[in-house]
């Protein structure tokens, strides 16, 4: 199996997730060595929520759990691309597709270059 070096970044490493049919890059979250062991053993993405400072199953209360088909590790064995399958068609959980939906122009103007997919007020409330 791959050693991924956890030794940088207070053992946390970058985690590129990606649609796997569409190649559009959904969210970047970071794996531990605990959550990168359990994305392996259940083939679901599991990260380190740096703000609950807990293990985090990435659709575990929405359900919009990410399938992944595929892994990549860079040169350095410290960064991972997971290509998945979306479950629900958002990974966001403010209720787009993917958490890269603010597009910015040469003016530094923000747009909303997305259409949500669910409401995270229904979703949440459960």
């Amino acid at each position: 199996m791959i050693d991924l070096n956890f030794s940088k970044e207070d053992g946390l490493l970058p985690a590129i997730v990606q649609d796997n049919a569409t190649g559009r890059v959904l969210m970047l979250a970071y794996i531990n060595k605990n959550s990168w062991e359990k994305s392996l053993e259940t083939n679901e993405a599991h990260f380190w929520s740096r703000s609950r400072q807990e293990l985090w199953h990435k659709g575990g209360t929405s359900g919009h759990v990410q399938k992944i088909k595929e892994i990549y590790v860079d040169c350095d064995s410290d960064t991972v691309l997971f290509k998945v399958e979306q479950v629900g068609g958002a990974a966001c959980h403010t209720g787009y597709q993917s958490c890269f939906y603010q597009k910015v122009d040469s003016n530094g103007k923000i747009t909303v270059d997305d259409e949500k997919v669910f409401d995270p007020k229904e979703v949440y409330s459960k």
